[in-house]
């Protein structure tokens, strides 16, 4: 199935590295949902598999059980180097320090290390429409995919968010023709960035950067050159769309040799699209103007506007016509964890950000809502400035609960921008914040921090804080 509009004056991209798998002794390490994609995928082409997994795991029984006929050899909990003697490519999880001993130690032996979306993009031939920035990302990809669905277009959605890129690899056991796809778009994040030797998007989108990832990341700096890596291996022939607003992205796109493409809430882009009064206008070099409503786009605040417009544009790259694209835009449902409402119960409403795991994130949520509001913030502290917070809940902030790892530094950091009291767990969370709502205010669920001090993932931490508050009697 060929892709219409603009993606008829581009190539495809080639495979990429000439590894013949079949006699490629590989491990892969890290055992997550990437980890065992990308096991899956390699035994598929006929390599020799080596697992490897230091961290617990409830379920490495299961995976023993699993994998027990298929590959070489297992190796699951502590550190054991042993395997590198054998291996020719190592895949790391995104989830792996690109400065973890193994890592190290492979790179030392001359061995091929390349990360999971590396990989998956050795066997996709479908253009790829990559999107990255702090803030986001799992927002955007699904409005992209929801635009191309509601145009005809079969595209595969997922990296960081869902499902990993290996997914959209065909089998070589069952070439099924739904599995050959018209777009491949994926959220990447900069841990994965961090792996790449010559992943290269069609159109590569940099929605925006703030401080994020201190904990894994020794510099903002170093996040940022992550981040830009996305425009690394891009040609004059792919595309990249990047936010006029952040003075950030445009210095971090400044060598990219692909054509430039802008978005902007703020003012007019000679290529691309901008917010104009109540309108949304595009402008691509041979086509006409696209115009949308800001009506058309169901979604609450102007940072979901700006996801929007990246979707919009994107859309029109692909030669989605104006009439679809809206469908697509209003086709999808609410997200969860993303300002979702939860509940409104005795006046009070609930909203679940538990994708919130940023400062700026949290930031953007707070700035959604014009009802008085009581915030839920804390977790695992990711080493993001509490104080850019201030301002905002000093103007409509009525009460703050604190929880989790950064607590102190929390109520440090924001002393006096409103009432602040602290709580032992999630669920005491929810009860100090009735405590200090009144009828008519939004409680609103957004930790600013990452979410491993007392849970799995965002996920899992949304997922209680909707059953304790559908609970509530």
């Amino acid at each position: 199935m060929k892709p219409s509009g603009v993606m008829e004056q581009v190539k495809t991209t080639p495979v990429l590295p000439t590894i013949n798998w079949m006699q490629t002794h590989v491990a892969v390490l890290g055992m997550g949902r990437s980890g065992q994609s990308a096991a899956d995928l390699l035994l598929d082409r006929g390599a020799t598999v080596t697992l490897v997994e230091e961290q617990p795991r409830s379920d490495l029984e299961v995976l023993r059980a699993k994998y027990r006929a298929r590959v070489a050899k297992m190796f699951f909990g502590g550190h054991d180097a042993s395997f590198l003697a054998q291996v020719e490519v190592l895949v790391v999880s995104p989830g792996v320090p690109v400065d973890h001993p193994l890592l190290q130690q492979a790179r030392q032996q001359n061995i091929v290390v390349m990360g999971e979306i590396e990989l998956a993009a050795c066997f996709l031939q479908a253009p790829i429409i990559a999107v990255t920035g702090t803030n986001g990302k799992s927002t955007t990809v699904r409005l992209i995919g929801s635009i191309l669905q509601a145009s005809g277009k079969h595209a595969f959605v997922g990296g960081n968010l869902g499902l990993p890129l290996c997914e959209a690899v065909p089998r070589s056991t069952s070439l099924s023709p739904a599995l050959d796809y018209d777009y491949i778009v994926a959220e990447v994040s900069s841990f994965q960035l961090e792996t790449i030797q010559r992943f290269k998007p069609w159109i590569a989108v940099l929605l925006n950067v703030t401080p994020d990832h201190l904990d894994r990341h020794p510099t903002q700096e170093a996040y940022q050159a992550a981040k830009r890596r996305i425009f690394e291996n891009q040609t004059d022939q792919d595309w990249m769309l990047i936010n006029a607003d952040d003075p950030n992205v445009r210095s971090m796109a400044v060598e990219a040799k692909s054509r430039l493409c802008e978005f902007s809430l703020c003012h007019d882009v000679a290529q691309g699209i901008y917010q104009e009064g109540s309108m949304i206008r595009a402008r691509l070099a041979g086509t006409a103007d696209l115009v949308i409503d800001r009506a058309d786009i169901p979604m609450r605040g102007q940072h979901n506007v700006s996801n929007a417009m990246v979707a919009l544009y994107v859309g029109l790259l692909c030669g989605c016509s104006r009439e679809a694209m809206v469908m697509g835009l209003k086709a999808l449902p609410t997200f969860e964890h993303a300002l979702e409402p939860v509940r409104t119960w005795q006046g009070l409403t609930f909203v679940n950000d538990s994708k919130g795991t940023n400062v700026d994130a949290t930031l953007k949520a707070l700035q959604s809502f014009e009802q008085p509001m009581v915030l839920i913030l804390g977790g695992k502290d990711k080493g993001g400035d509490f104080r850019n917070l201030l301002e905002t809940i000093h103007a409509g902030v009525k009460g703050l609960v604190v929880i989790g790892e950064a607590a102190n530094r929390i109520v440090e950091e924001l002393a006096g921008s409103t009432t602040i009291v602290r709580a032992t767990s999630l669920e005491d969370a929810v009860s100090q914040a009735i405590r200090l709502a009144s009828n008519g205010d939004v409680v609103l669920f957004s930790p600013a921090c990452s979410s491993f001090d007392m849970f799995l993932n965002y996920h899992q931490r949304g997922l209680e804080f909707k059953r304790i508050v559908q609970e509530l009697q």
